[in-house]
C-alpha cells in the first residue's frame, strides 16, 4: 500500500454518524486527534477499534499488498455503535491490488465511500453479520468469471453504491449463505445504481443474483428495493432470484437487456417495479409468488411470462440435475399490473412438460398494437377476471369473460408512465377481493373500489415513481 494518511476518531465518528442512514454524507468539522500514517498503523487502528469508532481514510490511491490485506477479524460493533471505516469523501480513497478488506468473525462493521478496484471478490463471509457496504464505487478488475461482491452474512446491507463497467462473465452482486444450500438471512439491498454490464454471452452476467439452484428452497427473506438498472446487458436476468421468501419492489430497470426473473424458489413477491424501454420483463417459475403493481412498457421482448416446468416441483433431496431445471408455476397471483406497448404482452411456454396451475390473472391492463395480448400455452385451473385489453393487437387466447376490450384512456405523465385519465373505465373496475392490495405503484392507497392496472387514479402527487441516477448511488440522499 502506498503511504497515506488515515485518521481515527470516535468523536468525529459520532458527528458523522448523526446523519440519517439514507442521507448524503456531510463533511465533519471535527479534527481527528491522531493520524494513522502507514499500513501497519492502519491495521493497528482496525485491531484496536471499539464499538462506535470511526476510521477516516484520506483521499488517494492505495495499492494493497497481496500478502497483507486489510483484515477485520473478531471486531464486533453494536447496532447503535458500529465500527466504521470510511473514505474522507465518497469515492476519494481508491483501493487497488488483489484484495482490499478481508472480514472474519465480525459484526456491525460499515465500509463506506471507497472506490474498489481489486482483482478478487469482496467476500462478506457467513461467520460475520450486520455488515454494511454503503456509498462505495465498485469497478473491480474486468476478469473473466470474477464475481465482484458476494454477501453470505446474515443481516447485511448493501446501499447507495454504484456497480459499473464489466464486460466479461461474472456478476456484480451475489447473495448466498453458508454451506451448499443455505441462504444469508434478511439481506437488504437498496438505493444502488447498477449500470453498464456489457458481457455478450447468454448467461452469467447478472447485476444481482439472489441465490443459486442448490439454495432454491431456502428462505432468504431478502429485500431488494429502490435500485436503478441502466444498460444492464450482461444477462437476460437483471435480478435473478434463486431462493425463497424474498421481496423485489420499487426498482427501475431501464434500457436494459435484463428483467426480473423468479428462476428458482417459492413465495417471492415482485411489486411496484418499473421496467421500461428494454428487452426482458418479468418471468416466473416456482410456487406461491405474488406479482402486483408493476409497470412494463416499451419492451422488445416478452413483458410477462408465466413459464413451464421441467419439474412439477422442486423437492428436498432431488438430484442436482433436477434442481437446475425449471419448476412449474403453481398458485401465482398476477394482479394490478400495467403492460403497455410491448412486443409480447402476457405469454406462456410450451417447451417443457409441466404446465402452470392454479394461477389468478386479475385486474391487469394489457395494451399493445402488435402480436397477441395473451398467448398462453397449456394451463390448468387459471382464474381470469377484470382484465382490460386494448390496442391493435389481437386478444389472443384469453378465455371468454376473462377480460373486457375497452379503451382504458391512458395518458402519459412527464416520465412516460401510462396512467388512467379522469374518465378511464379502469377506475373502480377492479374485481379482486382477496388478498387485498392496499396501495398502488406510487404508494397511494387503493381504497375499497380499486382501479385496474398498476396506478390508482389520484390527483395527489405520487409518493414514488421511476428512479433516475440522482435517486441512487453514493451521492444520493
Amino acid at each position: 500500500m502506498q503511504r497515506r494518511t488515515f485518521l481515527m476518531s470516535t468523536a468525529a465518528g459520532v458527528a458523522l454518524a448523526a446523519a440519517p442512514v439514507g442521507g448524503a454524507p456531510a463533511a465533519s468539522a471535527v479534527t481527528a486527534p491522531a493520524a494513522v500514517r502507514t499500513p501497519a498503523e492502519l491495521q493497528a487502528a482496525i485491531d484496536r477499534a471499539r464499538p462506535g469508532d470511526r476510521i477516516v481514510v484520506a483521499d488517494g490511491t492505495y495499492t494493497v499488498p497481496p500478502d497483507s490485506p486489510l483484515t477485520i477479524r473478531n471486531k464486533r460493533g453494536t447496532e447503535r455503535a458500529p465500527v466504521t471505516i470510511a473514505a474522507r469523501t465518497p469515492g476519494g480513497a481508491v483501493l487497488e491490488g488483489e484484495h482490499s478488506f478481508v472480514l472474519e468473525a465480525s459484526s456491525h462493521i460499515t465500509l463506506s465511500g471507497f472506490s474498489f478496484r481489486q482483482s478478487s471478490t469482496l467476500d462478506i463471509p457467513p461467520d460475520c453479520s450486520h455488515i454494511r457496504l454503503t456509498r462505495n464505487d465498485f469497478q473491480l478488475a474486468d476478469i473473466e468469471g470474477l464475481h465482484w461482491v458476494m454477501v453470505r452474512a446474515d443481516d447485511s446491507t448493501v446501499d447507495h453504491n454504484h456497480f459499473h463497467g464489466k464486460s466479461t462473465l461474472g456478476i456484480y452482486l451475489g447473495i448466498e449463505g453458508a454451506g451448499t444450500d443455505e441462504m444469508a438471512q434478511r439481506v437488504h439491498v437498496y438505493r444502488n445504481y447498477f449500470s453498464d454490464h456489457t458481457f455478450a454471452g447468454s448467461n452469467g452476467g447478472e447485476p444481482i443474483r439472489l441465490g443459486v439452484s442448490p439454495r432454491a428452497l431456502s428462505g432468504a427473506h431478502a429485500v431488494v428495493e429502490y435500485n436503478l438498472f441502466e444498460r444492464a446487458d450482461g444477462d437476460p436476468e437483471a435480478i435473478s432470484v434463486k431462493s425463497s421468501d424474498n421481496t423485489v419492489r420499487y426498482n427501475t430497470i431501464r434500457n436494459s437487456l435484463g428483467g426480473i426473473v423468479l428462476r428458482h424458489g417459492n413465495r417471492n413477491r415482485v411489486e411496484g417495479n418499473h421496467l421500461v424501454d428494454g428487452q426482458e420483463g418479468v418471468r416466473i417459475y416456482g410456487n406461491d409468488h405474488v406479482i402486483v403493481n408493476n409497470h412494463l412498457a416499451g419492451l422488445s421482448g416478452r413483458a410477462l411470462v408465466i413459464g413451464s416446468g421441467s419439474e412439477r416441483d422442486h423437492l428436498p433431496g432431488e438430484t442436482p440435475e433436477a434442481r437446475r431445471g425449471n419448476d412449474a408455476p403453481d398458485r401465482i397471483l398476477v394482479a394490478y399490473n400495467t403492460l403497455v406497448d410491448n412486443n409480447g404482452t402476457l405469454c406462456g411456454e410450451s417447451q417443457r412438460p409441466h404446465e402452470p396451475r392454479d394461477v389468478t390473472v386479475a385486474d391487469n391492463l394489457f395494451v399493445a398494437d402488435t402480436g397477441r395480448l395473451v398467448e398462453m400455452a397449456d394451463t390448468v385451473r387459471f382464474t381470469w377476471s377484470g382484465n382490460l385489453l386494448w390496442g391493435a393487437a389481437a386478444d389472443g387466447n384469453i378465455p371468454a369473460g376473462g377480460g373486457t376490450r375497452t379503451d382504458p384512456r391512458l395518458v402519459k405523465d412527464p416520465h412516460g408512465i401510462a396512467r388512467p385519465a379522469a374518465d378511464s373505465p379502469a377506475i373502480d373496475a377492479g374485481t379482486l377481493r382477496w388478498p387485498p392490495v392496499t396501495h398502488d405503484i406510487d404508494g397511494q392507497p387503493r381504497g375499497r373500489a380499486r382501479d385496474v392496472g398498476a396506478d390508482e387514479y389520484s390527483r395527489r402527487v405520487p409518493r414514488r415513481g421511476p428512479l433516475t441516477p440522482a435517486d441512487v448511488g453514493p451521492l444520493a440522499r
